[in-house]
C-alpha cells in the first residue's frame, strides 16, 4: 500500500506524525508546507511542498488543486490521509475522483463540530476518525478515536 500524507503545520503536522505506527511501515509521501520544522522533520521524506500560507485564498487553493493533481499522478497513493488543514480539500477531492481511498483525522480539539475542511470533504471520505463521542453522534459517518 502506497500512502499519501496531507497537512498543514503545526500540529495538524503533529498529528500525523503521531500516526507513524500506522503509516510507517508502508510506502508514503508527504505533502505539506516548507518551514524550517517540517525541513528538518522530513529530510529523508519524500516531500511535496504545498503552496502556503494555510489560508483559505482562492489562489493558494488552485494552485494546490494543480499541485494535487500532479502529485497524485506521480505517486498514485492507494490511500490519502490527512489531518488538515485547507491544503487537504483539493488532495482529498481529486484522491477521491482518481480511484484512492481517503481518510482524515479531525483536530482533538474539535468537540463539538467538525472543521470548515472536514465539512467540506465528508462525501469525498471513506473514512472520517474523530475525538469526542459527541463529535461522532453528531456525524454518524464517523469513527471514534478511543486511545
Amino acid at each position: 500500500m502506497k500512502i499519501l500524507l496531507v497537512c498543514s503545520t503545526g500540529g495538524h503536522f503533529q498529528t500525523l506524525q503521531q500516526l507513524r505506527p500506522f503509516w510507517g511501515s508502508y510506502d508514503h509521501s508527504w505533502v505539506t508546507f516548507k518551514t524550517t520544522h517540517t525541513e528538518a522533520a522530513l529530510q529523508s521524506e519524500t516531500v511535496h511542498w504545498a503552496f502556503g500560507p494555510a489560508n483559505r485564498g482562492r489562489r493558494n487553493l488552485l494552485q494546490n488543486f494543480w499541485l494535487a493533481w500532479q502529485v497524485l499522478t506521480k505517486e498514485k497513493p492507494d490511500l490519502v490521509l490527512s489531518t488538515g488543514a485547507w491544503v487537504a480539500v483539493p488532495f482529498v477531492i481529486l484522491a477521491k475522483a482518481r480511484g484512492s481511498q481517503t481518510a482524515f483525522v479531525e483536530s482533538v480539539a474539535r468537540a463539538e463540530q467538525l472543521s470548515l475542511s472536514a465539512r467540506l470533504l465528508v462525501p469525498f471520505l471513506d473514512a472520517l476518525y474523530v475525538y469526542w463521542p459527541q463529535l461522532k453522534a453528531r456525524y454518524p459517518k464517523a469513527e471514534l478515536i478511543t486511545s
